[in-house]
């Protein structure tokens, strides 16, 4: 176990709450959440701000601000105006759609690293009804792309198998981290940003990451 790491989540964790005193008891119960999380995974993941991500709604945008381009948005394909995939601001001004994570296996309450887990987009309703969380789909025409769209909630073993992303560092020198699809765990693929003819750019799998931050949407 890294003692500098425990170190940040416990000063992290300080800061939020700002105590008085250190209680034992949170300092406790701190350590032993950390310890669970790492135990099978790579860490809690940390917003833009480096504070633990719980299950609040947060912004994705690119890591480096400026020409990367801003958040994540819903954008139909052709003319058709159902089903919805996942696509990104052009704009670095537009903060787009915040998303939420959900159902990871550790009974831990903030989000951790190399992990299972469902992500969904924070918004109430859509044109295509409650289709929300992310599922990835192959192209209509071109079976060798693989988009993130927009469908239910997962619910079989089935679904899980097309619904499970992790987070992981990018693992160089600019802090960051990207997203991966990982059916089942067993193998993970980069959710990378495919630029189409007309400028619409959208989350597809790819060889090459999207390298993000997140930020916590108020």
């Amino acid at each position: 176990m890294n003692l500098h790491f425990l170190h940040l989540v416990t000063f992290k964790s300080n800061q939020l709450h700002k105590p008085k005193t250190m209680n034992p008891m949170f300092y406790f119960l701190t350590l032993t959440a950390v310890v669970a999380a790492t135990a099978n995974a790579g860490g809690p993941v940390l917003d833009s701000k480096g504070h633990l991500i719980f299950r609040g709604s947060y912004y994705v945008i690119p890591r480096i601000f400026g020409a990367a381009g801003g958040g994540l948005a819903l954008v139909p394909r052709g003319d058709k105006q159902c089903p919805l995939y996942v696509g990104h601001e052009t704009s670095e001004v537009h903060m787009g759609i915040p998303v939420r994570f959900s159902s990871w296996m550790s009974r831990v309450g903030f989000v951790p690293e190399s992990e299972d887990l469902n992500i969904m987009m924070d918004v109430k309703a859509t044109p295509c009804s409650q289709l929300n969380y992310w599922w990835v789909a192959p192209s209509v025409k071109d079976r060798k792309t693989w988009f993130i769209a927009a469908g239910p909630k997962p619910k079989t073993d089935e679904d899980y198998s097309k619904t499970s992303f992790q987070i992981k560092k990018t693992g160089d020198s600019l802090r960051g981290y990207k997203i991966m699809f990982c059916p089942k765990g067993k193998y993970c693929m980069n959710v990378g940003i495919s630029r189409e003819k007309n400028g619409v750019r959208r989350l597809v799998l790819s060889s090459k990451p999207f390298p993000v931050v997140f930020v916590k949407a108020t």
